[in-house]
């Protein structure tokens, strides 16, 4: 038995926001395969709660209630969370959790980017690297050589079935980062050229985005509005079953990379596409265009790229 066999209680710490969820599938799988017989505890927040436990890789999922830190009762709670663990994998590795290092009592067992021990994270360019290299190093840190592309089959039949071929939109994004989202007209312009390929137009996204589904069917009549009508879940069986998917920054592109659909994402210099696309399963199935305002981007400029993987 090897030593990373060895260990029987197991702390992963990932919190969010989805597509950094997405984002650490791959270390989740990697973690399982390395403590096969461990007991692995997810620490999570609440929106990925239910995905967390539908997958293959955790025993039990907990809830981070994310404290302020003078709610004093709170974090004891949470204190008592981060202990009794032979070994805590933060994959989260933010200011936040390097308080919950400490909450944690320092343990020597921590694999994150800050303490002393030698699990840490120490590479001095990790800001540098996208967030599967940024974690793919930090496993190997700590001895865990194998990151594999993960297998998502769990995820693939679920959500509705659609007969038609269809293509996803994604119109949303951070509601407090308005300049990552391409005006919605160009994507209600967008609807009108899937459906003149043979594509339904289906829009995805939280039940905040509905706004934007009914702009694009003013237009687009024929578009389907799945958006707030749909798990994590099932939006990542109805991204797998998808012809194409277009839409900005934002998680449920990560969702439709990671299940193997054909993708177009958008980025403005809100936010660097080297350190944070979403990466497909295979070569060239994710399409990245980048622009300085996304004010300038051409529904002919999207439509050119959405032609090349449909």
């Amino acid at each position: 038995m090897t030593q990373l066999q060895s260990l029987r209680r197991i702390l992963v710490i990932r919190l969010g926001a989805l597509g950094d969820f997405v984002q650490s599938f791959g270390p989740f799988q990697a973690i399982r395969a390395a403590h096969p017989t461990a007991h692995i505890t997810l620490l999570t927040t609440s929106p990925f709660v239910e995905l967390a436990r539908l997958s293959p890789w955790f025993d039990a999922v907990e809830v981070d209630q994310r404290p302020s830190w003078g709610n004093l009762p709170a974090l004891l709670a949470l204190r008592k969370q981060l202990r009794g663990y032979d070994r805590v994998y933060d994959l989260q590795t933010s200011s936040r959790t390097a308080r919950y290092y400490v909450l944690a009592g320092c343990p020597k067992t921590w694999c994150g980017h800050v303490g002393h021990s030698p699990l840490v994270h120490a590479n001095p360019r990790r800001n540098d690297m996208h967030t599967r290299a940024r974690q793919r190093d930090q496993l190997q840190r700590a001895g865990i050589a194998d990151v594999p592309l993960p297998d998502v089959s769990w995820l693939a039949g679920r959500g509705l079935r659609l007969d038609a071929p269809y293509g996803l939109i994604v119109p949303g994004a951070s509601p407090h980062r308005p300049a990552k989202r391409w005006p919605v007209r160009r994507y209600a312009e967008l609807a009108t050229c899937f459906e003149s390929r043979g594509l339904r137009p289906v829009v995805v996204g939280s039940g905040a985005d509905k706004p934007l589904a009914e702009a694009i069917r003013q237009v687009c009549p024929q578009a389907l509005d799945l958006t707030g009508q749909t798990t994590l879940q099932e939006l990542a069986g109805v991204a797998a079953r998808a012809q194409v998917a277009v839409g900005n920054d934002t998680g449920p592109m990560h969702l439709a990379a990671i299940m193997g659909c054909p993708s177009v994402v958008l980025f403005s210099a809100d936010s660097n596409p080297a350190l944070t696309a979403p990466v497909g399963r295979v070569p060239e199935q994710v399409c990245v265009l980048s622009v300085r305002d996304l004010a300038t981007l051409s529904v002919n400029r999207v439509a050119a790229a959405l032609s090349c993987r449909h």
